[in-house]
């Protein structure tokens, strides 16, 4: 690609991968409404809060590719919700369509699903049962791509995430886990297969306790390298497993299935 445009670069998955995949294009256009310090070799820094629609026109404008990690990551109130994972992803994919990006990775989330047991084993085609404001606002995403790829021919992976930190911090994220390398090795496969399509990929490394099935988007050729069983017996010295009616081990969005709805 030309240029490959990064949303919330700030944030803890965007600024590992504004590190990650400087390989993918020749110009990294960089973006988050928080500071992103100095621009790096390859990079253009453009400041934009997603909410405002003219300014995320003009930050879509000349990309060949947009990798979508902007916005609220947790469970927040209506409004927070609304602003940063609602009226961004409609300004995002308006923009798209105005100035023929191609192809889009867009970060949804296994709380988009987070009330399915753990006991159930989910593929693609599974319903959606979020778990909170933060869940919803991941399916409106969703559903926002399939839209726009069906009307409109813009190619969305839908990934959702598990837990992409350097290692499990919790017995659930056993489950969960994906290595940075592995989301990685996801994205170069996203970007450079023939045709994408508006799959839904569910973001795990090869875990030996899984709970997400990716057979229908093996033409990826994505295969994940890394397992959470490493880190298991370091768990085990530091903490015991939640009980078993406890939300952490019944479901599979874990403590966010016990949230309440967040006020201002």
């Amino acid at each position: 690609m030309k240029r490959l445009l990064i949303t919330g670069a700030a944030g803890s998955i965007g600024s590992e991968m504004r590190r990650r995949l400087a390989h993918l294009a020749t110009t990294l256009r960089i973006s988050d409404r928080n500071d992103l310090g100095e621009a790096r070799a390859n990079e253009e820094i453009m400041q934009c809060d997603l909410a405002d629609k003219q300014a995320v026109d003009e930050l879509v404008k000349g990309c060949d590719g947009i990798a979508h990690f902007g916005g609220q990551s947790v469970e927040a109130s209506w409004e927070v919700i609304r602003n940063s994972n609602i009226e961004s992803v409609f300004n995002l994919y308006e923009a798209a369509r105005r100035h023929g990006c191609p192809r889009i990775v867009f970060a949804s989330s296994n709380h988009a699903i987070g009330f399915h047991k753990q006991t159930e084993k989910l593929d693609a085609d599974t319903k959606t049962r979020p778990d909170g404001l933060y869940g919803v606002s991941k399916v409106f995403g969703e559903a926002m791509a399939s839209m726009y790829f069906d009307k409109f021919g813009i190619e969305t992976a839908c990934v959702r995430i598990g837990s992409c930190f350097p290692a499990p911090i919790d017995h659930r994220m056993l489950s969960t886990w994906m290595s940075y390398e592995d989301f990685v090795s996801l994205i170069e496969c996203i970007f450079t297969v023939p045709r994408l399509g508006c799959p839904i990929i569910y973001g795990a490394s090869d875990n030996d306790c899984k709970w997400w099935d990716n057979g229908k988007t093996t033409y990826l050729g994505w295969r994940p390298k890394d397992n959470s069983e490493k880190f298991r017996a370091g768990l085990d010295a530091k903490m015991e497993p939640p009980p078993a009616s406890d939300p952490r081990a019944v479901y599979q969005g874990g403590i966010f299935t016990a949230d309440g709805i967040h006020e201002d």
